[in-house]
Parts: structure tokens; sequence; C-alpha cells
């Protein structure tokens, strides 16, 4: 009787995949045979986790992690050559869904996680500007952390969690000043000075409690 997950059939039927795939590239019927053939490995494996995720996800809560990390590593092998700039931008999306995913099984108590898929998700976008434009991708960067801290402040579960908006504010205006295309360093400073002097003089015409 055959056995249900003998290792030979299943090291056999990775060969036989492997060799008509090399067969289909040969004969120019497709291209990038070797990360298609990885693409549907890691992609089998990243389902088997997702897999068990949708069983028991309270259990099988780290499920999610292997699970969507190894389906950005397979959409990222699926990519064509013309499109090989955004690997890591997929690689890192598929990092930052599982932190995301992590969040939302308790956005009040795992509101943390925000702060990882972000930063994964920032340095995604960076690696793309990387590959495709030539300025300086710092001020992108700090952009990028800004903005996930507002998503600390503003997404479910954030109605005490109003403190982020501060290194999200500051984040954000060191990333528009370090950005040199944007030409905002020469209002940023003026644009601040307004802001604080506005801010006292609210502060002592305000009648006091």
């Amino acid at each position: 009787m055959l056995r249900k997950y003998d290792p030979r059939l299943i090291f056999g039927g990775l060969l036989v995949l492997g060799g008509l795939l090399s067969l289909l590239d040969a004969m120019g019927l497709i291209g990038n045979a070797g990360g298609i053939f990885w693409g549907l490995i890691w992609g089998a494996v990243g389902v088997y986790f997702l897999y068990l995720l949708t069983v028991d996800r309270t259990r099988n809560w780290w499920a999610a992690f292997p699970g969507f990390v190894f389906v950005g590593m397979a959409l990222s092998s699926f990519l064509p050559d013309s499109l090989d700039a955004l690997g890591g931008l997929v690689f890192f999306a598929g990092i930052s869904l599982a932190f995301f995913w992590f969040y939302f099984g308790d956005v009040v108590t795992r509101w943390w996680a925000i702060i990882p898929a972000g930063v994964l998700l920032t340095l995604g976008v960076v690696s793309v500007l990387d590959e495709l434009t030539a300025f300086d991708t710092g001020g992108v960067f700090f952009v990028g952390l800004g903005l996930t801290f507002a998503l600390v402040a503003i997404l479910p579960g954030g109605g005490g969690r109003s403190w982020a908006f501060i290194p999200a504010v500051v984040l954000l205006i060191m990333g528009t000043l370090l950005v040199p295309s944007l030409g905002l360093a020469t209002y940023v400073g003026p644009a601040l000075l307004i802001l604080l002097g506005g801010f006292f003089v609210f502060r002592f015409f305000k009648p006091s409690a």
C-alpha cells in the first residue's frame, strides 16, 4: 500500500516539476523557470501554514508569521526580471502583513505590532526607490516611520495612544527636511515658528479652568 507521505514521492514530484519547468524554459515557452520552481515550493509551504491558521486562529496564531512570509517569498520569486525591483517590497510586505494580522487579533494589547509592520513596509518602499531612483531615501524612511506612529494613534484601539502623535510629527518633519526633491526645507522652519508662537499666544489668552 502506498504510504501517504512517502518522502520519495515528494522528492520525485519536485524533480519532475523542476524538469518540466526547465524544459519549458529551454523551449522558450516560459521564463524565470528557477523563480517559478521555488515560488511554487514557498507558496505551498505558506498555504499550509495559512491553513493551520484558519483551522484554529487562537491556538495557531504563530502560523501567520511563516505563512505570510513564505507567501511573500513565493510572490517575489514569481516576479519577472522586468519587475525585479519590486521583489524587496513584496517580501517585506508579506512580513508586514503578518504583524498587521497579529495586531488585529487584539487591537488593545498587541498595538506594538503596528511598529514593526510599518517599519518593514517602509523598508520595502525604500528598497524599490533605491532600485528605481537616484535620490537619497533617508528622508523617505523617516516619513514612513512618522506615518507608522500616526497609525499607532489612529488605528482601532488607539484612543489611549495619542502620545504616538508626538514622535509621528517629529519624524515627519525630519523626513520632509531630508527629502531635497520636496523642497519643503525652506518652509518648515517658518511654519514651526508660527505654530509654536501661536500655541503660546493661545495658552496666554485661554481662560483658566
